[in-house]
């Protein structure tokens, strides 16, 4: 397999707001977990008039921390990624506070068929934003300017935030610094999520900041690594079909033998998704219902 260059060290503390350029302060949520790294992290845009990119959880420390960050500053906007639990329940109560709208995709239809894997950071179901979002919006302050770029494949409502001013793309969960990110299907689908990752490619940011772990700076190659990986990975599901395994948990205890059990669920998600998309490309079949329960072969 393609070793990504995964950055798992870097220096952060709790609880405050963290400068990480002339525009760009970072707090770190107290949610540290197998799906979100060291926490959430919540990135504030701007000196004076600010704009908030992912929220986070609902905690008290959080709370005490954003309230301490955004004193003497007017916040603006609230621009969520997507609406999954680690990034927006902190949204809602945010803008009542400050007087400001929340914007973001809808949460599409992306109930899991036939499965009783659920994975820690799920869905908010109460998230709702203000202001629906599509790509190529553009929201500007004082002395920043932040273009969305919708990046589907994650989840189908999957947004990141370009800042035209340092040439930085804030990732969400669509490209993270410390793992690979998990597709979900049925919103999530695998061949969206390697168009949008070439997608990013194209644009040649100098830096990218996700919502977990540290900022890539080598972007090119990075983003080059994390395609691979998913090729790769495919063709590991693919070839575990051959050898006749037919479930996705079996072909999860196969292909993934150097993982945190903890994150089956995850890679479980991922290998349905790539299943899929070998469905759709006349490699493989399914018997019945292309779901998590499904029994799946190779067609070729």
């Amino acid at each position: 397999m393609t070793k990504i260059p995964f950055i798992h060290t870097y220096d952060f503390e709790y609880g405050i707001a963290e400068p990480q350029s002339r525009l760009v302060s970072r707090i770190t949520a107290d949610n540290p977990g197998p799906f979100t790294y060291t926490g959430t992290g919540v990135y504030i845009v701007g000196t004076k008039d600010v704009a908030i990119i992912d929220p986070g959880p609902i905690t008290p420390a959080h709370t005490k921390a954003l309230d301490q960050a955004l004193a003497g500053k007017t916040l603006t906007h609230i621009l969520l990624t997507h609406h999954h639990a680690d990034h927006s329940p902190m949204a809602a109560p945010l803008a009542k506070k400050h007087g400001c709208n929340v914007y973001g995709c809808p949460p599409q239809d992306e109930a899991v068929d036939g499965a009783s894997i659920k994975l820690d950071a799920g869905d908010d179901l109460g998230f709702a934003p203000d202001i629906v979002i599509k790509d190529g919006d553009v929201f500007t302050g004082a002395d920043w300017t932040l273009e969305t770029v919708h990046t589907p494949g994650h989840t189908s409502n999957h947004m990141c935030f370009a800042l035209r001013q340092e040439n930085t793309l804030f990732s969400g969960d669509h490209i993270m610094g410390w793992a690979t990110s998990v597709v979900i299907p049925p919103g999530g689908h695998m061949g969206d999520y390697l168009a949008s990752l070439r997608k990013v490619e194209r644009q040649n940011y100098d830096i990218i900041r996700p919502t977990h772990g540290p900022a890539i700076t080598e972007v090119a190659p990075y983003i080059q690594a994390y395609i691979a990986h998913r090729l790769e990975r495919e063709e590991q599901v693919f070839r575990a079909l051959k050898d006749e395994h037919i479930t996705i948990m079996d072909i999860v205890a196969h292909i993934y033998t150097n993982i945190d059990k903890r994150l089956y669920p995850a890679a479980a998600m991922s290998v349905w998704s790539h299943l899929i998309h070998l469905c759709e490309n006349g490699r493989a079949e399914c018997a019945g219902n292309m779901n998590l329960a499904g029994h799946y072969s190779s067609a070729l």
